[in-house]
C-alpha cells in the first residue's frame, strides 16, 4: 500500500491512538521490563567524519557531558558490513557481510544468515522494551518490499519501524512505517533528517507518556552524498574548505599499488573536494538540530536522566588525503576511526577513553544497559564499564578490520573507482600506536602512528621477518575467531 505524506497528515491522531493501543501488549505477550532499566537513543549518522565534529555544537556538548571514546574504530569503512556489525556486534566473517549487495553483501545476505534475529533489537524487545527505528537501515532494503509477505517488511524486534530506501537525496522517498508505505516529495517539510526529527521526538514523548523504557535508533542519510542541506543551511559556512592536513594530496612512501598511481589532485578537484566539504558540513547542521531535539523531548518528558544517548557514524570519509577525492574503505584512520560519544547515567562527564573499541561494541553495551544477557556469539564487550570511569587494565589491544574489494557495482551508492579510492581485499590490526595491512596480493602497509600520525610513511618493508610473523599470525587468529571469548582473546595483538 502507498500513501502520500498529505494523506497521512490527515489521519495522524487515528494512527498515534492505535499506535498507543499496540503498545500495550497482551497479558503474557511480552516480559515485563525492570521498573528501573534506561531508555537508549542511538543516532547513527552516515559518512561523518571527525573533520565535521567541530560543525556539531549539539555532539561537542553531549562530549562535555558524556565520555568520548578516541580510538573507537569500524569493522569496515562502508555503509553495510559496518552497520551489520552495529546491529549484531559480529565482525563480517561472522555476520557473512562483507559488501553492500551481492553474493558476500547488503541486506539480503544479512536477513538470509539469519542476523535479524539476532540484534539488540530482538534482544531488548525479549527484556520487555519498546524499540523504535527511523532512516536508514542496510544497502538494498526496499520499503515496499513484502519479503514474500503480504505487507511491506519489517524486520524482527522493531516495535515500531519507519525504513528509508533511497534516502540519499533527502528528498523524493519513501518510508516503510508500519508496514504502510508514505511518499515523501520535494517540500521544506519532507526533508528527510528533519522528519526522523519529527518522528524521534514523538515516539520519546509516547514511550515516556506509557511509562516503558525504551530503545530508538535513528539512522540519518546525512552526510552521505550527494550531500543535500537543509533548505535553512543552504547559505551556511561561506567560503568553507576541505581541510588540508599533512596527508593531503600526498602519497604515503611505499603506497600499496592501488594507490600508488594516483598523481596530484587537479584545481578542478581540489575545487569539488571545497564544495562538497562544505555542504557536507552544512547538510549535518540538520543532523545537530535532531539531537538537540531529542534531548528537549527527553527533558521536557522528565526522562533524561534515565537515558543514555549514543552518537556515532558507520564509517569515516576521506577529502583529499593521499591524493584521493571524496570516498572511504581504505584502513587509513580519515575512514576507520569515527567518532562515539556516549552520555548518560553514571558517565564521567567530559572524560575521554582511549581503549581501542570497535563498532562491535555497541549491540552488547546496549544489551547489557537493558540488563539482558550478551550470547556468546557476539565478538564485542560491553563499553558501559569504560564510559563509568572504569579502568581496564586488560582491555584488548587491537581492532580488526576486514574489507572485499574493489567495490565499483554500478548500482551501488558507494561505488568507487581508482581516484576516489577502490582498494582490493584486505584485513588490518589498528592498535594505539600501529597500524599493519596485508593484502590479497601479498603487499602489506605498517604505519607507526607514534611517529608519523598522518600515515604518510608505509615501513612494512623494513621490519624484521619475527616482527612481520608475529603480526601475520595476531591477524590470521583475529579472522579466524568466532565467539565472545575467542575474538576476545585475539584482540590482544602484539604491541
Amino acid at each position: 500500500m502507498v500513501i502520500t505524506h498529505r494523506r497521512l497528515v490527515a489521519a495522524t491522531l487515528v494512527a498515534a491512538l492505535a499506535l498507543l493501543a499496540a503498545w500495550t501488549p497482551a497479558r503474557g505477550a511480552e516480559p515485563a521490563p525492570a521498573a528501573t532499566a534506561p531508555n537508549i537513543i542511538f543516532v547513527l549518522v552516515d559518512d561523518l567524519a571527525w573533520n565535521l565534529v567541530p560543525y556539531l555544537p549539539q555532539v561537542r556538548q553531549l562530549q562535555g557531558e558524556g565520555a568520548t571514546f578516541t580510538n573507537y574504530t569500524v569493522t569496515d569503512s562502508l555503509c553495510c558490513p559496518s552497520r551489520s556489525s552495529i546491529l549484531t556486534g559480529q565482525f563480517p566473517h561472522d555476520t557473512g557481510v562483507f559488501t553492500n549487495g551481492g553474493a558476500d553483501g547488503g541486506f539480503a545476505v544479512f536477513k538470509g544468515r539469519g542476523n535479524e534475529n539476532r540484534t539488540f533489537a530482538t534482544v531488548l524487545q525479549g527484556k520487555g522494551y519498546r524499540t523504535g527505528f527511523m532512516g536508514k537501515y542496510l544497502n538494498g532494503y526496499q520499503p515496499a518490499d513484502t519479503q514474500g509477505g503480504s505487507q511491506p517488511y519489517v524486520p524482527p524486534g522493531w516495535s515500531e519501524w519507519y525504513g528509508a530506501g533511497n534516502g540519499y537525496p533527502e528528498y523524493n522517498y519513501d518510508l516503510n512505517e508500519n508496514h504502510t508505505v508514505v511518499h515523501y516529495g520535494s517540500q521544506p517539510a519532507d526533508y528527510l533528517t528533519n522528519v526522523l526529527s519529527r518522528k524521534g521526538r514523538d515516539f520519546i514523548q509516547r514511550a515516556a507518556a506509557a511509562n516503558t523504557p525504551f530503545l530508538l535508533e535513528v539512522s540519518t542519510f546525512a552526510p552521505h552524498s550527494p550531500f543535500t542541506p537543509a533548505n535553512q543551511d543552504l547559505d551556511d559556512f561561506p567560503g568553507l574548505t576541505a581541510p588540508r592536513t599533512a596527508a593531503y594530496d600526498r602519497l604515503p612512501a611505499n603506497a600499496p599499488s592501488w594507490l600508488a598511481g594516483n598523481g596530484p589532485l587537479t584545481a578542478q578537484e581540489k575545487s569539488n573536494l571545497d564544495t562538497n566539504f562544505r555542504k557536507r558540513a552544512q547538510s549535518v547542521q540538520a543532523v545537530d538540530r535532531l539531537i538537540g531535539n531529542l534531548r528537549a523531548q527527553l527533558t521536557s518528558s522528565g526522562i533524561a536522566d534515565d537515558t543514555y544517548v549514543v552518537f556515532s557514524s558507520d564509517n569515516g570519509f576521506h577529502m583529499g588525503e593521499y591524493r584521493l577525492t571524496g570516498g572511504k574503505q581504505t584502513a587509513f584512520d580519515t575512514d576507520v576511526r569515527v567518532p562515539l560519544v556516549v552520555a548518560g547515567p553514571g558517565v564521567v562527564p567530559g572524560s575521554q577513553r582511549a581503549e581501542i573499541v570497535q563498532n562491535i561494541d555497541l549491540a552488547p553495551t546496549f544489551q547489557r544497559i537493558g540488563g539482558a544477557d550478551v550470547g556468546t556469539y557476539v565478538d564485542g564487550r560491553n563499553l558501559l564499564p569504560l564510559a563509568q570511569g572504569e579502568a581496564a587494565p586488560n582491555w584488548r589491544t587491537g581492532a580488526l578490520i576486514e574489507h572485499r574489494g574493489p567495490n565499483q557495482a554500478a548500482d551501488d551508492p558507494d561505488a568507487q573507482d581508482r581516484r576516489n579510492g577502490s582498494p582490493i581485499t584486505y584485513e588490518a590490526l589498528r592498535t594505539a600506536t600501529y597500524t599493519y595491512v596485508e593484502y590479497s596480493n601479498g603487499e602489506r602497509e605498517y604505519y607507526d602512528r607514534t611517529t608519523d600520525p598522518h600515515q604518510l610513511d608505509n615501513i612494512a618493508a623494513g621490519l624484521t621477518a619475527t616482527r612481520r610473523a608475529a603480526l601475520h599470525d595476531a591477524l590470521v587468529a583475529y579472522v579466524a575467531c568466532h565467539s565472545h571469548s575467542a575474538c576476545w582473546t585475539a584482540g590482544h595483538v602484539p604491541a
